[in-house]
C-alpha cells in the first residue's frame, strides 16, 4: 500500500507522539507500505519552524533528512498535474498546504493519513 502523510501525521510519527492513532502508526511502520511525504509538508514545516510557530527536536536541516532516510520515506514532488487538480478543488478548506496534499492524494490515488476533519469534505480515502 502507498500512503501519503499529512503534516501532523508525519510530525507525530517522528516525535513518537501519542496523538497518532495506533492504526496509522502500524501502517507507517509496515515495511511493505510505501510512505510518501509531500514536498509541501516539508515546506510547511520549514516555514513554521523558521517563524518559531513549530519547535523541532533538531534543526530542520538535520532532522528532516535523517527522518526521511531512517524511515525510508519517499518524497512526493509537486507536479503540474497536482496543480491542475488543485485548481479544480472546491474551497471547502483554505489552508494552502492541506489543499495541495488533497490534490496530490486525489491525483495520485493515494490514501492520506490525517486526523483533519476538513479532509472529509473531499472524495479522499482517509486513514486514521
Amino acid at each position: 500500500m502507498r500512503l501519503l502523510l499529512d503534516t501532523h501525521a508525519f510530525l507525530w510519527f517522528i516525535n513518537g507522539d501519542d496523538n497518532l492513532s495506533q492504526h496509522s502508526q502500524l501502517l507507517i511502520q509496515d515495511t511493505n507500505n510505501e510512505v510518501l511525504i509531500s514536498i509541501a509538508t516539508l515546506w510547511e514545516i520549514s516555514i513554521k519552524s523558521s517563524l518559531k510557530k513549530l519547535e523541532l527536536a533538531q534543526s530542520f536541516e538535520i532532522l528532516i533528512p535523517k527522518e526521511l532516510i531512517n524511515n525510508k520515506f519517499t518524497l512526493l514532488p509537486i507536479t503540474v498535474e497536482h496543480l491542475i487538480q488543485l485548481g479544480k478543488l472546491p474551497l471547502h478548506h483554505r489552508d494552502p498546504f492541506d489543499r495541495i496534499l488533497i490534490a496530490q492524494s486525489l491525483c495520485e490515488q493515494l490514501p492520506i493519513v490525517s486526523k483533519d476533519s476538513q479532509f472529509n469534505n473531499y472524495s479522499l480515502e482517509i486513514i486514521w
